[in-house]
């Protein structure tokens, strides 16, 4: 059974999407609970999300359009349809590699703005063009205006590796949005988007006024999808997939809850599918990395390294004062706010006593698509998708070719360059990590065991591979076949009737590579 139902996949703008008949998850309730406010709001959340959708419902509710409501949420709540003048700012127009762009950004907004509202010559700035639009608009109508900012950020974001024109920008930021605050008198609604809160550098300094429900949880699911959002509103697209598949309800259900669910954006809040994956997937009935392949996350990869983060703390281990994990600040290289605010990290959990968030990632998708990008940064001039990309490693596993695979181990780290890394041992515990959690797309490929954590464990259809690593200066192969026993690495497979194979190996300092090895079965 194939649905040819429309999905919005990359429809924004609210108007065209319910005169186009498509597939809509009401999220209407948020919108009349914000309006019926005098407060000024900041709301951050990841890219393709749903914020300039949202936005775009905000404009359309506070234009008076009724009729594009009808059967919503706010239809039932709101009694009084009112027009209001709305001033809808797009900072998603350029790609922003200077100054120039940031300024041809704001000339475009405002022009189409001017167009309606009219202008003078003496209004020679951004700042003042939008201050004096603001208050014509009100003079004309008689009605205060709303402002809706959408990506205010973009420009910060895009240019974290630029700081001369990150700083530029900065400023020229500054007394555009603190219009915002020195207009109040002119303005019904103020809502501002973004993925992440640059309030200590700057921006927001003359924004303080701002209301950030980001990690409110009365508005945790404002943008994404939840589990009964998906099963209410996608039940054809879910039993098509299905079928596509070959797979059950249940069974389907579970691989999209494996793959796009977990965001949480506020303590003990539901859990939110990743819409644009969610919707791509319905629509072209597969299984893939949608979202991640929409932007990678250089930057942050390259704050990884710098930073020398223990990337082995990434899937459930980050903890992060409350206090830092709404802000960016420039001037410290501590990648995980940014992390947490682009979506790549989320809440798994929150320390009262010590008041930090514990962040992991959300889900496999972006799990595995990280670790995608960051093994080739630590393995440079490797080509980890040709001769040694994962596939091939697990190819000999799967033969039961252990041989094979230290060999091809032992190739992969020969070539990985010296100068790379003054802290020799942490760059290579990495790539081991790195290596084998990517083979966990595939197989199971977990750290785990009852009386400790081996260096690897790796579970085929019928055989478990343990796996301990010692650095040949300090103890031997047969050391590390020892501390698997000792320890008990293999206690949680006894029961598996699963063939056993330990794998004591020594990995040499001075070469930089696995040296020898001892296979046990």
């Amino acid at each position: 059974m194939f649905t040819a139902r429309k999905l919005p996949i990359g429809v924004q703008d609210f108007e065209k999407l319910r005169t186009g008949n498509n597939v809509y998850v009401d999220k209407t309730a948020y919108l009349y609970r914000l309006a019926n406010t005098d407060s000024p709001y900041f709301l951050g959340r990841p890219r393709r999300f749903g914020k300039s959708l949202f936005l775009s419902t905000l404009k359309a509710y506070f234009l008076g359009k009724k009729e594009l409501f009808e059967g919503l949420a706010v239809a039932e709540l709101e009694k009084d349809w009112v027009e209001y003048p709305v001033f809808h700012l797009d900072l998603n127009v350029e790609a922003y590699t200077d100054i120039a762009s940031l300024y041809a950004a704001l000339d475009t907004n405002l022009n189409q703005l001017e167009d309606v509202w009219g202008s003078t010559e003496r209004e020679a700035t951004p700042s003042s063009r939008l201050l004096r639009l603001i208050q014509r608009a009100h003079e004309q109508t008689g009605r205060k205006v709303v402002a809706l900012v959408d990506e205010y950020d973009k420009p910060l974001v895009n240019t974290l590796d630029k700081e001369e024109v990150n700083s530029a920008m900065r400023d020229v930021l500054k007394g555009f949005y603190g219009v915002l605050k020195s207009a109040d008198a002119h303005l019904r609604f103020v809502m501002l988007t973004g993925v992440t809160k640059f309030s200590k550098v700057s921006v927001f300094s003359d924004l303080n006024q701002l209301v950030d429900i980001s990690m409110d949880e009365n508005y945790a699911g404002i943008c994404g999808i939840s589990e009964s959002e998906m099963t209410e509103n996608f039940r054809p697209e879910i039993e098509s997939l299905a079928e596509r598949r070959n797979l059950t309800r249940e069974a389907t259900l579970a691989e999209l809850k494996k793959r796009y669910d977990g965001y949480h954006f506020a303590p003990n809040s539901e859990g939110m599918y990743n819409p644009f994956s969610l919707l791509n997937t319905f629509g072209k009935r597969e299984f893939r990395d949608y979202w991640f392949a929409t932007g990678t996350p250089t930057f942050l990869v390259k704050m990884l390294k710098t930073a020398e983060f223990d990337v082995k703390k990434l899937e459930s281990d980050v903890k992060i004062p409350t206090r830092s994990i709404a802000d960016y600040r420039t001037e410290h290289e501590d990648p995980v706010p940014l992390l947490y605010q682009s979506g790549y990290l989320t809440v798994k959990g929150y320390d009262a006593l010590f008041d930090e968030f514990i962040l992991g990632f959300p889900n496999d998708e972006v799990k595995y698509g990280f670790f995608n990008e960051l093994l080739p940064a630590y393995v440079q001039g490797k080509n980890v998708r040709g001769d040694f990309s994962v596939a091939n490693f697990i190819r000999d596993l799967l033969a039961g070719n252990v041989e094979g695979f230290m060999t091809r181990l032992q190739a992969f780290f020969a070539g990985i360059p010296y100068e790379l890394n003054n802290k020799e041992e942490k760059h290579y515990q990495t790539v081991f990590f790195l290596l084998f959690r990517l083979m966990g797309q595939f197989i199971e490929a977990e750290q785990r065991s009852a009386a400790g954590r081996a260096d690897a464990v790796v579970v085929t259809g019928d055989t478990v591979f343990v796996f301990e690593f010692k650095l040949s200066e300090n103890a031997t192969a047969e050391d590390a076949l020892k501390q698997i026993d000792d320890k008990g690495y293999l206690i949680p497979y006894a029961a598996s009737g699963k063939k056993t194979v330990k794998i004591g190996a020594e990995f040499s300092a001075k070469e930089r590579r696995p040296s020898r090895w001892v296979v046990k079965n």
